[in-house]
């Protein structure tokens, strides 16, 4: 998994500096093949199809009487419980879809925090899979020219830096950061991940 958050932050930092070059050198866009909107979009779409599909099923994994787990001893004291590491990660991704979109972040996101009302096992998990339907929306804006971009609270981007591409890529790689947490979570509590059996 660390192999993964790698390279996607690898691609977001190639896709920074390729387009920082080509606005510094006033680089004809014709010149720069690798960011064909089509193709950008195809590639995030598949990596954000493993995303949902590692994320969903170590959230369904857990047992709904598990997700309040959270490990209390030594360094950990104090950390997200499970559901609130799906929650947390949800709201992030519809935070930063909505910036791709041009949207307001969604009033209910809270601060990363998801809803307050949502909080059973499968509210959590309903909340997580519209999140990747949201996230899905800013893939396929990519290349629109007419659908602005907004700067996040949340993100490391200025707004002139903020693209749709990087926000996109900045939600993956934040979900697989928490995937890694959500499989030790499961494996503390004696579940198989399921991106682990055979």
């Amino acid at each position: 998994m660390q192999k993964m958050k790698s390279i996607l932050i690898l691609v977001l930092w190639l896709s920074g500096n390729l387009l920082a070059q080509a606005g510094q050198q006033g680089v004809d866009a014709k010149e720069i093949a690798g960011l064909d909107p089509e193709r950008e979009k195809h590639a995030l779409q598949v990596l954000a199809k493993l995303a949902e599909k590692l994320i969903v099923s170590a959230a369904d994994a857990m047992p709904a009487d598990k997700y309040g787990f959270a490990p209390t001893d030594g360094e950990f004291k104090g950390v997200r419980t499970f559901g609130q590491t799906v929650k947390h990660l949800s709201a992030t991704n519809h935070i930063l879809a909505a910036a791709s979109l041009g949207e307001e972040p969604p009033a209910d996101a809270g601060d990363e925090l998801g809803p307050e009302s949502v909080r059973t096992k499968d509210e959590i998990i309903r909340y997580l899979k519209g999140s990747f339907v949201h996230l899905n929306q800013a893939i396929e804006a990519i290349g629109q020219k007419t659908v602005p971009v907004k700067s996040s609270p949340i993100s490391p981007l200025k707004s002139a830096e903020a693209t749709r591409m990087a926000l996109v890529v900045e939600s993956l790689v934040h979900g697989f950061d928490h995937y890694g947490q959500m499989v030790e979570y499961l494996r503390t509590n004696g579940v198989v991940p399921p991106a682990s059996r055979p």
